[in-house]
């Protein structure tokens, strides 16, 4: 049997150790990736972390061997820096100080788009014993939790497309539904793969330059142990279907997870929920408009406050409900914008 050659041993060592980073996300109280759980403290425990208020940065990259790895660090604001001037189009080498690293996962939570030129493809690393399995994006074939959250993702990213096409009519204070659902167009509810040049929920803050640079801290990441009338209460103007329209037949009162979802929002206000659970960005649109966010044990809400909203629901697969601007909903969407929490 050949002997073992000690050169090659230490040249793919040292394939191994160096990490190309593809990519990188922020885990904070008020931006976090969605996929990962309801609030802040829900998307911590996914990946085995304490939900530190400072946060993390999430470093998506693969090893010289092709290898899927999510770097977790500490320091924020170098990852912030990366991901704004990657928005812009400019070119930043994100390379954290080994210091900074705080756990190593295999895998990727996230879907990414890019692939380190002149390794192997993407793929999950050896394990070895003791090691958490690894992370993997949620499938595109099954609705749940995660599939919604991301569906009410895009639908934030995408407010002006979904907004025109309701009708003012039908989400005035009037409480007057719209006579047919069948006049809003289809739209995906979930995301689709973004390009390296446009960052969306499946893929953050990806670098405008796609040649990602390779980057050594340390020996190889260690994984971390670890039929209402249609008025504030109800939707207007019925679902937007986006496929599943079937689903909704399938339900007696496909608005009944509507109703319970402004209950329960309206119970935040008393009692206000884990942290990130309501969470307000700016949307920079003249005017200083705001996109609301909030989650809960199976419904999602997008809303402008000085507008509408839409809810997803985890019983309703794709299906996306207007809510009308009724009486009640312009104090119940100020009072959640005031007590989210945003981005610093």
């Amino acid at each position: 049997m050949a002997g073992t050659d000690p050169i090659a041993e230490a040249e793919a060592d040292g394939a191994a150790d160096a990490l190309f980073v593809l990519t990188a996300a922020l885990l904070t109280p008020a931006r976090f990736p969605s996929v990962l759980g309801d609030d802040y403290p829900a998307a911590c425990a996914a990946l085995g972390l304490q939900p530190y208020v400072e946060g993390y940065g999430l470093v998506f990259g693969q090893d010289g061997l092709g290898a899927r790895w999510t770097v977790v660090v500490d320091d924020v604001s170098l990852v912030a820096v990366a991901i704004s001037s990657w928005d812009c189009g400019m070119a930043y080498d994100l390379s954290p100080d080994e210091a900074s690293v705080v756990a190593g996962l295999p895998g990727w939570p996230l879907e990414v788009v890019t692939r380190a030129p002149g390794v192997p493809a993407p793929h999950d690393p050896e394990p070895e014993e003791g090691d958490p399995a690894p992370l993997a994006p949620p499938s595109g074939d099954v609705w749940g939790p995660a599939q919604r959250r991301l569906g009410a993702d895009e639908v934030a990213l995408q407010w002006s497309a979904w907004r025109s096409q309701v009708s003012d009519e039908a989400s005035s204070d009037t409480g007057t539904a719209a006579t047919s659902a069948a006049t809003v167009a289809s739209r995906p509810a979930t995301p689709t793969a973004a390009s390296p040049s446009t960052p969306s929920a499946a893929s953050p803050g990806t670098p405008a330059e796609a040649e990602p640079r390779p980057t050594t801290w340390f020996d190889r990441p260690s994984p971390r142990k670890a039929a209402p009338p249609a008025t504030a209460e109800t939707p207007a103007g019925g679902t937007v279907s986006t496929g599943a329209a079937a689903a909704a037949d399938a339900v007696a009162d496909p608005y009944a997870g509507v109703r319970r979802a402004l209950e329960e929002l309206r119970g935040y206000l008393a009692d206000p929920p884990p942290i990130g659970r309501v969470r307000s960005t700016d949307t920079g649109a003249d005017g200083g408009a705001r996109t609301l966010r909030a989650d809960g044990p199976g419904w999602s809400l997008v809303a402008r406050p000085d507008d509408m909203a839409f809810v997803l629901l985890d019983e309703l697969p794709r299906e996306v409900l207007p809510v009308a601007r009724g009486p009640r909903l312009p104090a119940l969407l100020e009072g959640l914008d005031a007590m989210a929490v945003r981005p610093s």
